[in-house]
């Protein structure tokens, strides 16, 4: 069975999408499992860090990213969204990872966006308006042990798209105030929009990101999200702020994971990071 997990977070710059693609690869290279990743965000950093701007750009020009299936859904002139086309084979850029495939994003959700907000404010009852990616990704979710999605910095009808997608999330989070102020608001609302929905979403746990062993601050916060009580769990397994972590974000081909990550503690966390999620995971099913 598959298991789909969203990547959440209201702050920008807390290194979402560099885990979804990091969990994504150490899933498939380091554990066997196939691995499609969806890029819901418009900015498409997911997308260009996987397979670059210049076959991105190829892709929106013929209908085959994920603009074309949200255009379907507000313009019946939009072009028809083929999922098998769409979905790009053995995505990653590191010759090491095979079985991990992307569904990639486009620059035009900024608007499309809008259009799917206007049709659920019209029929606030409506459920199709979220439930556009679970239906046409639905079929091809046989082929995947897991589903990763890598959701826009906000809550409008992209990410709740994904949401309805997935069993599970996890928010990557920097261990300070301003990227863990909030996160109550962030769980409150995905469980809200999980009971108006009749579908659960279970939180997998905060991902710590960009951590600085010699932050004070970063150590004093973690223990403080450790003790919260409305935090289901921390995954003890803290990603260190690192050059060629951040440096990962550019398409370029390497040989290995710890070519783009970074040996010694850098893949060792990253690899603790996935092996925890992959464990803790198994309760969505």
């Amino acid at each position: 069975m598959t298991r789909a997990i969203a990547t959440i977070n209201l702050k920008g710059g807390v290194g979402k999408t560099t885990t979804t693609a990091a969990v994504g690869e150490f899933l498939a290279a380091e554990f066997g499992q196939r691995v499609l990743l969806i890029d819901l965000d418009p900015q498409t950093n997911l997308t260009t860090m996987m397979i670059g701007e210049h076959r991105w750009q190829q892709l929106n020009d013929v209908g085959l990213t994920l603009g074309a299936l949200f255009l379907e859904a507000v313009d019946p002139r939009g072009q028809y969204f083929d999922i098998d086309k769409a979905i790009q084979i053995d995505a990653s850029p590191v010759n090491a990872v095979r079985g991990v495939d992307l569904l990639a994003s486009s620059l035009d959700l900024i608007e499309i966006q809008e259009g799917l907000t206007y049709r659920q404010y019209r029929d606030p009852y409506a459920t199709w308006p979220v439930e556009l990616l679970l239906n046409v990704v639905s079929p091809v979710l046989p082929r995947y042990d897991y589903v990763l999605i890598d959701c826009p910095p906000n809550l409008g009808m992209l990410t709740l798209n994904g949401l309805r997608l997935a069993q599970g999330y996890i928010v990557p989070t920097i261990p300070d105030i301003l990227s863990t102020y909030g996160i109550p608001q962030l769980q409150s609302r995905v469980a809200s929009f999980a009971h108006r929905t009749g579908h659960g979403i279970k939180e997998l746990g905060l991902v710590i990101t960009k951590y600085r062993a010699a932050s004070s601050l970063h150590r004093a916060v973690i223990e403080q999200l450790q003790r919260d009580e409305r935090i289901a769990n921390v995954i003890p397994a803290w990603v260190p702020e690192a050059n060629q972590i951040a440096a990962a974000a550019e398409c370029v081909d390497h040989r290995t994971l710890r070519g783009k990550y970074g040996a010694g503690e850098q893949f060792e966390e990253l690899r603790n990071l996935t092996e925890d999620i992959l464990l803790t995971s198994r309760v969505l099913l």
